[in-house]
């Protein structure tokens, strides 16, 4: 009979082993360690988000009642106390690193013209305990971290993240994201900063954001707008030349306002700096920043990053960089097959059959019965 491995190989096997490797001796992450390599910490790691474990026990616990299969994966046994100690002093840059090649890879094949690229921008907090009040303190007794996203809705895939206490501004974080000329971003009031804007207008991406309330638009021109329909208006103008204590906006160039009114009633003021597109356009591309609130809620609801398995900033920067590889190896796994259709779903079978052997693309399948034959002895064990 052929062997078939489990379907954690199955997920495994889209993991980029030659990069993973060179990245271990470049962060020295193997270097005088006797007890558990950095192959068998991803591994249990990545177990654990896969098979929803809520703790290193629970972890330690599973993989060892599998421990038949874990040979196939080509990692070992783990103690919960070593898988720990991993996790407190293992550099959290080693997984960052293997989880931006991955992007990379991924990425590649998907990524379109640059000037159709449009990438959304945002954050969300993950609550963390009093525990990790040394470096994710924000008030009080809340205590919690950031994670930065830069999104591709086409690719439905994050190409860049970021992890921050939670009090860290999400503009000086934006400030130091990749960004590509001749892009769109779309971002919301989080990221509202004149010198910014001023930068990537500069490399001649399209922004579009929304206007503050209070913030004045002189007007230079009015533009028609389309008649029964949810646009309001279509105005060119400048930005306020002064900010606070009369500093001089960087930003000088003429953008739009764009008012709409929203499904739930609200009227929006968008900004964007394209003088050409039309307002629906512009209109349709705030909409889509909706894309990477749906990720977020994905990647909580699906993946550990509630709950998290160490209280110190390295462990929770590797937790957070193993739920993002995980997100990725299961995008990939699902690419082979197309029966489930929804990544969800997707997600829900391979956690039922994480352990069991069968193919990622027949998880659905019932398996035979297998056919015996009358005249092969047939060998029954107790």
């Amino acid at each position: 009979m052929r062997h078939q491995n489990s379907v954690l190989h199955g997920v495994l096997k889209h993991v980029p082993w030659d990069v993973f490797d060179r990245l271990v001796i470049e962060h020295e992450a193997d270097f005088k360690v006797r007890w558990l390599a950095t192959k068998d910490q991803l591994v249990a790691l990545l177990y654990g988000q896969l098979s929803g474990a809520m703790s290193l026990r629970e972890i330690v616990t599973g993989l060892e009642s599998h421990q038949a299969r874990l040979y196939h994966v080509g990692a070992r046994q783990v103690q919960r106390s070593t898988l720990s100690d991993a996790n407190r002093l293992r550099p959290a840059a080693l997984f960052a690193d293997l989880f931006a090649a991955m992007v990379k890879r991924t990425h590649r094949g998907l990524r379109k013209a640059i000037g159709e690229s449009v990438y959304l921008i945002d954050s969300t907090h993950l609550p963390l305990n009093g525990l990790s009040a040394d470096w994710a303190h924000y008030s009080g007794t809340v205590c919690g971290a950031k994670l930065h996203v830069i999104y591709d809705p086409d690719a439905d895939q994050p190409i860049y993240a970021a992890i921050s206490p939670a009090r860290a501004n999400d503009v000086s974080l934006a400030k130091a994201m990749p960004i590509e000329p001749g892009a769109t971003y779309v971002f919301d009031l989080g990221y509202y900063d004149y010198a910014w804007w001023a930068s990537m207008d500069a490399a001649g991406c399209r922004i579009v954001t929304r206007f503050k309330s209070n913030t004045p638009l002189e007007v230079m021109a009015e533009l028609p707008v389309p008649k029964d329909s949810a646009i309001l208006s279509d105005r060119i103008g400048y930005l306020p030349a002064r900010q606070a204590r009369s500093r001089r906006n960087p930003f000088q160039d003429p953008v739009r306002e764009v008012r709409v009114t929203a499904d739930n009633g609200t009227i929006l003021r968008i900004l964007c700096n394209d003088l050409d597109a039309t307002a629906q356009e512009i209109a349709d591309l705030y909409k889509r920043r909706w894309a990477i609130e749906l990720f977020f809620r994905w990647v909580k609801q699906t993946l550990k990053i509630r709950h998290f398995l160490g209280t110190s900033e390295n462990a929770v920067r590797i937790q957070i960089a193993v739920a993002l590889i995980t997100f990725l190896l299961l995008r990939l796994a699902q690419a082979t097959q197309d029966i489930v259709a929804s990544p969800l779903a997707f997600a829900r079978l391979v956690r039922a059959n994480l352990m069991h052997r069968r193919r990622i693309d027949r998880l659905l399948t019932i398996e035979p019965t297998p056919i015996l034959n009358p005249n092969q002895m047939a060998l029954k064990w107790n």
